[in-house]
C-alpha cells in the first residue's frame, strides 16, 4: 500500500436537509439509514481500506462530533482528528488539512471526500480512486470526480468537460452550480456535463500552490502558523485563527480559477444522499412505490411516499402522493417532494421561532 496516500473525510456538517432525522447532536453522516449496522461515515472509511493506510485517514469535523466519531471508528488515533472551532465551508477545511498533511509528509497525495455519500458499486469505486491517485502523481493536477447524470437534477453542481486526456479523464471547461431545471435538462441532453461529486484529488504541494495563487486570504491564515503544524501547538493555533477564515467553498476559491483542473468521469452508483429524495431513490420500494424507514406503515391509496419514523410507532395514511413523512420524538415533518429544496428554509424558520430546541 502506498504510504504517501492520504484520505481526508469531511464529517462536520449538520445535514439540515435531512431534518428532523438529522439533528445537530447526531447529523446524517453518523446515522445507519439502511439497517446495515454501518453509518454513512463508517461506510466511507470502509471503502478506502486497502487503498489508503488506516493511519493516513484524517477526519476533519466539528469538536462536538469527536466523541461520536471515536465511538464509530475506534481504530483511529486522536492524531487523526482535525477539530474545527467554527464552520467555514470547504476551502478553509481543505487548506488546514493540506498544511497539516504536508507537515507530516511533504510527498503526500490527498483524496478529499465527504462523509455522507452512498456508493453502490464499491469495486468500481476503488478502481476509480486508484486511477485518480495515479493520474495526479503523473500530472501534478487538481482532479475532481464527475458522475454521468441520469436526470436533470437541480440540486447538484455540474462540470462541463473539455479536451479528453484518455477514456476516463478530461480537462474541465466550466463549473456550474445548481442550475434551474431547463438548464439542467440542456446539460443532460448535451452529454458534455457531469455531476460534481465533491470528491477531489491532488498532491499537498499542488493544492497549497493553488490556494496561495487563487485564495491567498484563506491560505495566509494557515501560512502564519506553519511552524505549528504537526506539533502539539497546532490545535491551539487553529482555535485562535481558524474562525477568521472567509466562508468559501473550494470550488469557488480554487477549482473555478485554476488552469490545471481535470475530471475523472466515473460510474459507480453514486448519490450524495443529501436529501430525503435521494434516500427514497436508493431505498427498496413496495408495489405502490412507498418506502418505509425503520417503522411499520399501512398506506391506503397512497403512492411514491417515504415514511421514516423513529421509535415504536405505527403510521396509517391515506390519499398521499409523493410525500415525505419524517417523525422523531419531538418533531414531525410532512412535506411534498416538490418542496424538498425548501426544507433547509423551513429549518431556519424553526430556529428563528424556537431557537435550537428542535434542531
Amino acid at each position: 500500500m502506498n504510504k504517501n496516500r492520504y484520505c481526508v473525510i469531511m464529517c462536520g456538517g449538520v445535514g439540515s436537509r435531512f431534518w428532523p432525522r438529522s439533528r445537530a447532536a447526531m447529523p446524517k453522516q453518523f446515522i445507519d439509514f439502511f439497517g446495515t449496522g454501518r453509518s454513512l461515515l463508517q461506510m466511507a472509511v470502509d471503502r478506502m481500506r486497502g487503498i489508503v493506510p488506516v493511519e493516513n485517514m484524517i477526519m476533519i469535523t466539528n469538536e462536538a462530533y469527536a466523541q461520536i466519531i471515536k465511538q464509530q471508528l475506534p481504530e483511529l488515533d486522536d492524531s487523526q482528528f482535525l477539530l474545527e472551532p467554527a464552520r467555514r465551508n470547504t476551502a478553509p477545511c481543505i487548506a488546514w488539512a493540506a498544511h497539516h498533511i504536508k507537515a507530516l509528509n511533504p510527498d503526500a497525495q490527498i483524496m478529499v471526500a465527504p462523509s455522507d455519500h452512498l456508493i453502490l458499486n464499491v469495486d468500481n469505486f476503488k478502481q476509480s480512486v486508484i486511477k485518480a491517485f495515479e493520474f495526479i502523481a503523473e500530472r501534478g493536477a487538481l482532479l475532481t470526480m464527475g458522475i454521468k447524470p441520469s436526470r436533470p437534477e437541480t440540486g447538484y453542481g455540474y462540470i462541463q468537460v473539455g479536451e479528453h486526456i484518455s477514456d476516463n479523464f478530461a480537462a474541465v471547461k466550466t463549473f456550474t452550480e445548481k442550475p434551474n431545471e431547463d438548464l439542467a435538462r440542456v446539460f443532460l441532453e448535451s452529454g458534455e456535463f457531469f455531476w460534481n461529486s465533491g470528491m477531489f484529488f491532488w498532491s499537498a504541494d499542488s493544492i497549497l500552490q493553488a490556494l496561495s495563487a487563487y485564495a491567498p486570504d484563506v491560505n495566509a491564515v494557515f501560512e502564519a502558523g506553519e511552524q505549528h503544524f504537526g506539533t502539539p501547538q497546532e490545535q491551539t493555533f487553529i482555535n485562535e485563527h481558524f474562525p477568521s477564515c472567509p466562508n468559501i467553498s473550494i470550488d469557488f476559491a480554487v477549482m473555478e480559477k485554476a488552469p490545471n483542473v481535470y475530471v475523472e468521469m466515473v460510474d459507480f452508483g453514486w448519490s450524495d444522499l443529501g436529501t430525503w429524495g435521494s434516500l427514497y431513490e436508493n431505498s427498496p420500494k413496495n408495489i405502490d412505490g412507498n418506502v418505509t424507514q425503520g417503522c411499520q406503515a399501512l398506506m391506503f391509496n397512497s403512492h411514491n411516499n417515504i415514511v421514516a419514523v423513529k421509535g415504536d410507532k405505527l403510521v396509517v395514511a391515506s390519499g398521499l402522493e409523493d410525500y415525505i413523512i419524517a417523525d422523531v420524538e419531538d418533531a414531525l415533518l410532512i412535506v411534498p417532494f416538490s418542496e424538498e429544496q425548501k426544507i433547509k428554509q423551513y429549518v431556519n424558520e424553526v430556529k428563528t421561532k424556537y431557537g435550537d430546541k428542535y434542531l
